[in-house]
């Protein structure tokens, strides 16, 4: 989600509750783009993040430190200089801009009372920090903008600040419904843009939120729409604003499974196929967010290699699946051609010389068939050429038929790994794989001095009835958890028919409450290619049924006595344990 004007309001609260009053006792610039401030306040020491990356500007309260460089930056010895020691009078949002003000007092050298201001403005990629004099004078900023990069507005020393208006948006906190239908009735384009483009801070998800809380289509013309239909959009519109005006937040975060889709500072009820998790801080919501899409984002890029690997060998086994199935279909007709030999044998000692065809009684099917043959060759030998083929068939059949089934073993098993690679949430985890993968042959081992140490662990749960569930993430953590870890009573679920995860609840020698039957079946359901699907077989059954042939690859496992469950892949509100 865009960070918006409701976003900003929510943090611009945040902040006015716990810094207002503080002391600013040190400034770090960690990066070019970025500041760290450590407040000490009433409550207690404080830090806030601000960032001006192009990609990911942020602002919001964190409790982690970041290492800053040996020398500080010119625009952090400047803030250093006016504003360090200096107190935090006042926190505000103009408009619904995104935009924040710090207000500071501090004393200048000569013992004096003064005032500056820090704007931070979270702009995508005009994002930026700007320190002002109490008369909105520029005296730095963390980016410098001239005439030549931009010609709406300079951002160097000595000129005035002022906030730009590009766009000529309404303030979504003061339109009037006359003003309001007017905007949309003269705006010939989607009424989610409509309102998206017309009003300050509103993010194209909130947009769709207003339409969808006043149960209009969000892709029709808004200036189509009648007088009464917009009047009532007003009315759902100013409800969601109340919620801004008020300071009513409910900072959240949208889970499309493990992954988070979305944030929100107030709720967003058209996302309702999504798993919602609320929090107490939209700085919480916002550290959550961006911190797991970057570990994920990050996780994805280094398994590309292996992902690589690994779709690289399922296409091409893939295509060598259907080339011998292919090949076996050729075969079906193989018994046709052993009763074609039995019968020219049967019938054909008094075939005349350069006969074309034999019609004899088929004595398997009591019916009467013609079967061609070479003129140019004896009954005997148009019997055998009829064995000959025959036989080659044969061979061909009971080659392919291993040979298929080995293709299919092999399609699975790189499957399982790419549900492995789906789940992988470190590079511990992707080390796992990729040993796994040398192990059985996909990759070639290169030696090196140094050892890789495999320190990824199953992923733990404990079940609504206090039972501990574990999960793994690979298949030699399915092996070990299965074969090493279980116990000959403790229940062993997996997915039916589809590549995941081995899931082990240890029952302590107790019966299983059905509860826990169900959440250990959402975790395999949840850790499999079927995840998301409305329902998903499971297969369950005690460990000790559990067996590993002979030679089979890592994860393969077979059972013949099971019970089985329809479930669903929600795992929220199973408890994770960090372990």
């Amino acid at each position: 989600m865009a960070f918006d004007g409701i976003t900003v309001a929510a943090i611009v609260q945040e902040l006015q509750s716990n810094l207002v009053d503080g002391r600013i006792a040190k400034i770090a610039q960690p990066e070019p783009d970025e500041l760290l401030l450590t407040i000490k306040t009433p409550q207690g020491q404080k830090r806030l993040y601000i960032s001006a990356s192009a990609s990911l500007p942020l602002i919001y309260l964190t409790d982690e430190n970041k290492p800053s460089p040996m020398t500080a930056p010119n625009f952090c010895m400047l803030l250093r200089k006016h504003i360090g020691n200096g107190r935090i009078t006042c926190i505000s949002q103009p408009k619904l801009e995104r935009i924040i003000h710090l207000d500071i007092e501090h004393l200048d050298e000569l013992g004096d009372l003064c005032k500056k201001k820090l704007i931070i403005e979270i702009m995508g990629k005009h994002s930026n920090i700007i320190f002002c004099d109490d008369n909105g004078m520029i005296i730095d900023s963390i980016k410098h903008v001239s005439a030549q990069m931009s010609s709406i507005r300079e951002v160097l020393p000595g000129r005035q600040y002022f906030i730009p208006d590009t766009m000529s948006k309404q303030d979504p906190l003061t339109v009037d419904l006359e003003a309001f239908i007017t905007i949309l009735q003269n705006k010939p384009m989607p009424l989610s843009k409509t309102i998206y483009t017309s009003f300050t801070g509103i993010s194209p998800v909130v947009a769709e939120e207003i339409c969808y809380l006043g149960a209009l289509d969000s892709g029709i013309s808004a200036n189509n729409l009648s007088k009464d239909v917009l009047t009532h959009l007003y009315r759902q519109f100013i409800y969601y604003i109340e919620d801004v005006k008020s300071g009513n937040f409910h900072p959240t975060i949208y889970y499309n499974r493990n992954e988070p889709k979305e944030f929100s500072a107030l709720p967003l009820s058209h996302y309702q196929e999504y798993t919602e998790k609320e929090y107490d801080s939209i700085s919480k919501v916002l550290a959550t967010y961006y911190s797991t899409k970057n570990t994920l984002t990050r996780i994805h890029q280094k398994s590309a290699d292996l992902r690589h690997v690994v779709q690289t060998s399922l296409e091409r086994n893939r295509k060598k699946y259907d080339l011998q199935t292919k090949q076996l279909k050729d075969t079906e007709n193989r018994e046709k051609y052993k009763v074609y030999g039995e019968l020219i044998n049967t019938y054909g000692y008094n075939l005349p010389s350069g006969s074309k065809e034999l019609t004899a009684l088929n004595y398997y099917t009591n019916q009467e068939i013609t079967i061609p043959l070479d003129p140019t060759k004896t009954p005997q030998e148009n019997s055998q050429k009829y064995f000959g083929k025959y036989n080659k068939q044969k061979r061909t059949y009971e080659a392919l038929t291993g040979l298929i089934q080995e293709t299919a073993d092999d399609i699975q098993y790189l499957e399982s790994i790419s549900n492995s690679l789906d789940i992988a949430r470190s590079e511990a985890d992707l080390a796992q794989i990729k040993e796994e993968l040398i192990q059985t042959g996909y990759i070639r081992r290169k030696y090196s001095k140094k050892k890789v140490k495999l320190t990824s662990r199953p992923m733990h749960y404990i079940s609504s009835d206090g039972y501990h569930m574990y999960v793994g993430k690979n298949n030699l953590q399915n092996d070990e958890l299965t074969f090493s870890f279980a116990s000959g009573n403790d229940w062993w679920f997996h997915a039916k028919g589809a590549p995941g995860s081995h899931v082990i609840v240890k029952t302590n020698g107790d019966e299983l409450p059905d509860c826990t039957f169900e959440e250990a079946g959402r975790l395999a359901a949840y850790y499999s290619k079927n995840r998301g699907s409305d329902k998903v077989e499971i297969d369950y059954v005690e460990k000790k049924h559990v067996k590993k042939p002979n030679g089979a690859k890592p994860g393969f496992v077979v059972y013949y006595t099971n019970y089985s469950l329809m479930i669903d892949s929600d795992i929220s509100n199973i408890k994770a344990v960090q372990d």
